[in-house]
């Protein structure tokens, strides 16, 4: 049961936000999460070597509020904010509505799970021993803090003949605890043997929420 359920989809409302936070009115919701989804591919490939880790959407009736969160802001801004800016009006024509972007620089990227996801599937693609790469983020997430990660690789590991699945994991990782704050990611390494996928589990903390009672 626990290795079907995504943990942050099983974790929204409880220690987890949506990533896209508006309401759609006189049936415009799938128009407007096709448009999320446009943003963030947009976004993804434009700033490809940006590190994005996420991207949050909020939105109001006219105007669209971009969170970019990045291990690399410099990237982003651009010199003098002019990449920024040439985002904001491509993301504008795209949309036909006013955009904002704020951009969130990432403290430490060592433990989130996209960036630990995307930087072992770019390893693999570059022929770099998926071990090797798999052991490094491990080692490198548990001295940054986290409490526990586990890595899984699936696919012709290595260009071997019959695809296999390959997983390590260091410290622990409760997939059924709610209050257990677990980052997840799944990524592609497209390599010319065939696709291999890659997903990292980052146990970070427990979240435990005191709510004060009125009365």
């Amino acid at each position: 049961m626990g290795q079907k359920t995504n943990p942050i989809g099983l974790r929204l409302g409880i220690n987890r936000t949506w990533n896209s936070r508006w309401y759609a009115k006189n049936n415009k919701f799938a128009e407007l999460l096709k448009e999320d989804m446009l943003i963030r591919r947009y976004i993804g490939m434009r700033m490809a070597k940006a590190s994005i880790a996420n991207v949050g959407i909020d939105r109001t009736a006219k105007k669209i509020v971009v969170n970019i969160f990045t291990a690399r802001p410099g990237i982003v801004i651009g010199k003098k904010g002019e990449e920024v800016e040439r985002l904001k009006e491509e993301l504008q024509q795209i949309t036909k509505k006013e955009v904002y972007i704020n951009i969130r620089e990432i403290k430490r990227p060592e433990i989130e799970s996209q960036l630990v996801a995307e930087n072992i599937a770019q390893q693999i693609e570059r022929r770099i021993s998926y071990k090797r790469a798999m052991k490094k983020a491990i080692q490198s997430a548990m001295r940054m803090g986290a409490q526990g990660i586990r890595i899984a690789c699936t696919g012709r590991l290595g260009g071997a003949e019959m695809s296999r699945a390959i997983e390590l994991m260091e410290g622990r990782v409760p997939l059924h605890t709610l209050r257990a704050e677990i980052d997840y990611a799944l990524c592609v390494a497209k390599t010319t043997y065939g696709i291999i996928g890659v997903k990292v589990w980052i146990f970070k903390k427990e979240v435990i929420k005191t709510e004060k009672q009125e009365g």
